[in-house]
């Protein structure tokens, strides 16, 4: 089975606002975090597109280089509107959406858990913590309800998605505060991320 999967991504001047480490400009961290995020998921064996909903020229324009993802406006209706946009339009039955703020993510954490949704009508995976949700799927067409958000894992479980507890820890680690990111480099960062990070250490030390 392959899968749709739709990304959010706000635009990079807003995102990441409670994440700060020295050297390193917002804006070119929230990109870098969200451009790893959709490389990796692109290249999961079983993700036959990617859908990236964004308003955001930058991440429109370096989309463009990751092969097998595309892009769509953002109809500005949050995080949820969008990810709501982007089910809509998917071209495959099983459909998937996922956080943009994973710079770990390894592919074959995404193919676990989509694996597994496979046996589920709805299912999800949470954050590290437990509280939130990283990926929520649909396996075939349905009216759409992303509940993105605080306290969301709980919410999606009501309203009948089914926890999935497979080990994928690259997929459930999201980033939005400095502890985050220093968790993420444990299991380890994608290229672009860890780049900007290298580079941010290196103006520091200076």
């Amino acid at each position: 089975m392959l899968w749709s999967v739709v990304i959010p991504v706000k635009t990079t001047q807003s995102g990441k606002s409670r994440l700060e480490l020295p050297g390193a400009e917002r804006p070119q961290l929230a990109l870098a975090i969200a451009l790893d995020t959709i490389a990796a998921a692109a290249s999961a064996e079983t993700v036959g597109e990617v859908l990236v909903v964004t308003s955001d020229a930058d991440v429109q324009a370096g989309v463009e280089q990751i092969e097998g993802a595309t892009s769509i406006p953002d109809p500005g209706m949050g995080l949820n509107g969008a990810a709501r946009a982007g089910l809509e339009r998917a071209s495959l039955d099983a459909r998937a959406a996922m956080l943009g703020d994973l710079p770990a993510l390894r592919g074959s954490d995404l193919d676990a858990a989509l694996r597994a949704a496979e046996g589920e009508e709805r299912a999800l995976v949470s954050d590290t913590e437990g509280s939130g949700s990283v990926l929520i799927t649909w396996r075939t067409p349905a009216t759409f309800e992303p509940r993105f958000g605080a306290a969301s894992a709980e919410q999606h479980v009501e309203a009948g998605h089914t926890l999935l507890r497979d080990e994928v820890p690259t997929l459930r680690r999201d980033v939005d505060t400095a502890e985050q990111m220093r968790a993420a480099y444990q299991l380890g960062l994608g290229p672009r991320t860890t780049a900007l990070l290298a580079a941010a250490r290196a103006r520091t030390a200076a």
